[in-house]
């Protein structure tokens, strides 16, 4: 059973006014466009955080490690954690104080520094860290090192600069800051 011609005029003429209708056109084309368009807003806000992150932990750091600097750290008696406590009272405002480590060493004058990687070659956090001062009167070269683990959220949508769990539901960027110097005598 054909169609007959006036019901193929009729079909023909709906077709013509479909091609030429424009109404929706945009929302179909932002439909294309917005998953692409939300993925890199994210992935821009994501790094701008962590580079923000990454200087808030730099410069508390860089303030608490000067108490090692000028010796008030030596004479105060300050524990390990006492000495984190500092640091966590300079970071809290994007920071977890049980989530920051901090790596403190102190090298003899002349002394080669030796720092290793926290992240192991499986990509793995290793906290081994100490809490070793500078002796008293020595003008010895101290290193002060701060960790946190910061959590990624957009690596999941092809984005990643985890470097810790990389490719996981569980992966991290690590922050690290460092201060070295040598103590005043």
């Amino acid at each position: 059973m054909r169609p007959s011609a006036t019901s193929m005029n009729a079909i023909n003429k709906a077709m013509r006014r479909f091609r030429r209708d424009r109404r929706g056109s945009a929302a179909v084309e932002f439909a294309f466009v917005a998953p692409i368009f939300f993925v890199l807003l994210f992935a821009i806000m994501e790094t701008a955080l962590v580079f923000f992150a990454a200087q808030i932990l730099e410069t508390g750091t860089q303030d608490t490690a000067r108490l090692m600097l000028t010796h008030q750290a030596q004479d105060a008696g300050l524990t390990q954690a006492q000495f984190k406590q500092d640091l966590c009272n300079r970071v809290s405002v994007m920071f977890t104080c049980s989530d920051v480590y901090v790596d403190v060493k102190s090298y003899a004058e002349g002394a080669t520094v030796n720092i290793t990687d926290p992240i192991d070659g499986g990509g793995n956090f290793v906290n081994n860290f100490t809490y070793q001062t500078a002796p008293a009167g020595s003008s010895a070269t101290v290193v002060v090192r701060a960790f946190y683990q910061w959590p990624m959220f957009v690596t999941g949508l092809g984005y990643n600069i985890a470097n810790i769990g990389r490719n996981t539901s569980n992966s991290k960027r690590l922050l690290a800051a460092t201060a070295a110097f040598r103590v005043e005598p």
